[in-house]
C-alpha cells in the first residue's frame, strides 16, 4: 500500500496481493441484488420520461422524423459520453458514481418540469423552434446520465459475484431490465394518455427522488478503489482502448455489435411509429408492457442455464435470429404478428447483452473494466443514431410516400400486403435481412475464432489478471 492510499476498512473481504482487488464476500450476492433492484428502479424512472417524450411528440406532431431524431440524439449522447462514463466508474467508488448520476438526473428532470410549466405547450411542440430541442435535450441528458449506473452495475457483477455465477448474474440483469421495460412501457402510454406530459414529468421526478433516498442508505463493500497502475489522470481514457487492443478479437466483438446496432437504429426510429399507427397510445403502452415479458423469460433462461461453452457463438446465432424476426414481423399489418415478433425479439436481447458482458468480465482485468464497458458503449451506441438519422427522413419523405403510391403498392403489395405502414414494413424487411447476413458472416471470421480461444483460456476471474 502506498502512503497516498487511504486506510482500508475491515469489511470481511479478502484481497489479492498482486491486484488489490477484493474477493467477493459471502454477502456480496445480497448486496448485488440490492444494487440490481435500485438500478432497475432508476431505469424505470428515467425510461418513463424518455418513452413518454417519444409518445407525446409523435401523437402531437405525427412526425416520424421528430421521433427518429429524438431517438438518434439519445444514442448520440450515449456514444459521446460512454468512454468518459467508464473512466468515472473506474476512478471513483461505485456507490458515489451512482449517487452522483441520480442527483444529476433529478436536476435535469426538475429543469424539464420548470420548462414545461413556464413555456406554452405549442412552443414546446414546434419542431422549428428552439424550445422543442432544449426541452428534449434536457430530458435526454437526464436519461443518458443514468447510463453511468448501468456501467457501474456491470462492474459490480465482477466485484460482488463469484466468477462461476457471473453468467447467471448477467441473466438476472437482463431479467430486471426487462421488468423495468415492461413497467415503463405500460405506464408511459397510460401516463401520456390520461395525464399528459406535465403529469408524467411530475411522476418521474418524484420516483427519481425515491430512488435516490433508497440509494443513500445502500452500502457497497468496496474498501479500495482499484485503478490501473500509473494512470491517475483523465488521460487514462487511453487505458480502455489499450485493454481492448490487448485482447485478441475483443475489438472485433465490439465492432460487430456496433454494426448490429446499425439495424438497432431502425427499431429505434420506427418501432414506436409503427406501433402507434396500428394501436391507440394507451393500448400500445400495454402492448410494449406485455411483450417486455420476453425480457423476463430470456433473462430467466440465461440466469438458469447460462450461455453455453462459447457465449460468442451463442450471441452471433441469436443475432441472425433477430434478423429473421425483423424481416418477418411486419410482413403483414397484423397486430398479433407484430406483438409476437416483438416478444420473441425481447426474449433474445438479454442473451445477446449477457454474452458480451460475460466475455468482457472474463477477459478484461477488473481495474479497467469500466473503461472497456464505456468504450464498448461509445462504439456501439454511435451506430444507432447514424441509422436513425438516416432512416427517419428517408422513411418520412421517400419510402412511406412511395409505398402509399400506386407504383409502390403494385411493386411490393405481393410481399408486404396492404395497410397504413407498409413503408415502415419495407425498412424492417431490409434491415432484418442485413442482420441475418451479418450474424452468419461473423461466425466465419478469424476474429471470432481468436476471441473464442481467448475466452476459453482466460482465468476464471478477471481479477486474476
Amino acid at each position: 500500500m502506498s502512503q497516498d492510499d487511504p486506510p482500508r476498512a475491515n469489511t470481511g473481504t479478502t484481497e489479492s496481493e498482486s491486484t488489490g482487488v477484493a474477493t467477493p464476500p459471502q454477502s456480496g450476492h445480497r448486496t448485488f441484488m440490492h444494487v440490481l433492484v435500485n438500478t432497475a428502479l432508476a431505469n424505470v424512472t428515467t425510461s418513463l420520461l424518455w418513452f413518454a417524450l417519444t409518445f407525446w411528440v409523435y401523437l402531437e406532431t405525427r412526425s416520424v422524423l421528430a421521433t427518429g431524431l429524438i431517438g438518434g440524439a439519445y444514442m448520440l449522447l450515449v456514444a459521446f459520453f460512454g468512454l468518459f462514463f467508464g473512466v468515472l466508474v473506474d476512478r471513483y467508488r461505485k456507490h458515489a458514481v451512482m449517487v452522483g448520476s441520480t442527483l444529476f438526473t433529478v436536476a435535469c428532470f426538475g429543469l424539464a418540469a420548470v420548462m414545461f410549466r413556464l413555456v406554452p405547450e405549442a412552443e414546446l411542440l414546434d419542431l422549428r423552434g428552439i424550445w422543442f430541442w432544449l426541452f428534449a435535450l434536457v430530458v435526454l441528458i437526464g436519461a443518458v446520465v443514468e447510463q453511468l449506473r448501468n456501467i457501474a452495475l456491470s462492474t459490480t457483477v465482477t466485484l460482488l459475484v463469484p466468477a462461476d455465477r457471473r453468467v447467471n448474474a448477467n441473466g438476472l440483469v437482463g431479467t430486471v431490465q426487462g421488468l423495468a421495460f415492461m413497467v415503463t412501457s405500460v405506464f408511459s402510454g397510460l401516463a401520456i394518455g390520461f395525464l399528459g406530459m406535465g403529469g408524467t414529468i411530475v411522476i418521474a421526478l418524484v420516483a427519481c427522488l425515491a430512488v435516490l433516498g433508497h440509494l443513500l442508505v445502500l452500502r457497497i463493500p468496496e474498501p479500495t478503489i482499484v485503478r490501473a497502475a500509473e494512470r491517475e489522470s483523465f488521460s487514462e481514457l487511453r487505458a480502455g482502448i489499450g485493454a481492448v487492443r490487448a485482447t485478441q478479437g475483443l475489438f472485433a466483438l465490439i465492432l460487430f455489435t456496433t454494426f448490429n446496432n446499425l439495424t438497432g437504429g431502425v427499431f429505434m426510429a420506427l418501432m414506436d411509429p409503427y406501433g402507434l399507427t396500428i394501436f391507440p397510445v394507451e393500448i400500445w403502452g400495454v402492448v410494449l408492457g406485455v411483450t417486455a415479458t420476453g425480457f423476463l423469460v430470456g433473462g430467466g433462461l440465461v440466469a438458469k442455464f447460462g450461455l453455453g461453452k462459447n457465449p460468442i457463438r451463442t450471441m452471433l446465432i441469436l443475432v441472425a435470429c433477430t434478423g429473421v424476426l425483423g424481416a418477418t414481423f411486419t410482413i403483414r399489418e397484423w397486430g398479433w404478428l407484430y406483438v409476437v415478433g416483438i416478444w420473441i425479439f425481447m426474449m433474445i436481447i438479454p442473451a445477446v447483452e449477457a454474452a458480451e458482458q460475460t466475455v468482457i468480465q472474463k477477459v478484461v482485468p477488473y481495474a479497467v473494466q469500466g473503461r472497456v464497458f464505456g468504450f464498448a458503449m461509445t462504439f456501439e451506441a454511435a451506430a444507432a443514431p447514424i441509422t436513425a438519422f438516416m432512416i427517419a427522413p428517408l422513411a418520412e419523405f421517400w419510402i412511406i410516400p412511395y409505398m402509399d403510391s400506386e407504383p409502390g403498392k403494385r411493386g411490393w403489395g405481393w410481399l408486404l400486403g396492404e395497410g397504413d405502414a407498409r413503408g415502415i414494413a419495407l425498412v424492417f424487411l431490409v434491415s432484418g435481412i442485413a442482420s441475418i447476413v451479418l450474424g452468419l458472416a461473423a461466425l466465419a471470421t478469424r476474429s471470432y475464432r481468436r476471441l473464442s480461444v481467448a475466452y476459453a483460456t482466460a482465468p476464471e476471474s478477471a481479477q486474476e489478471h
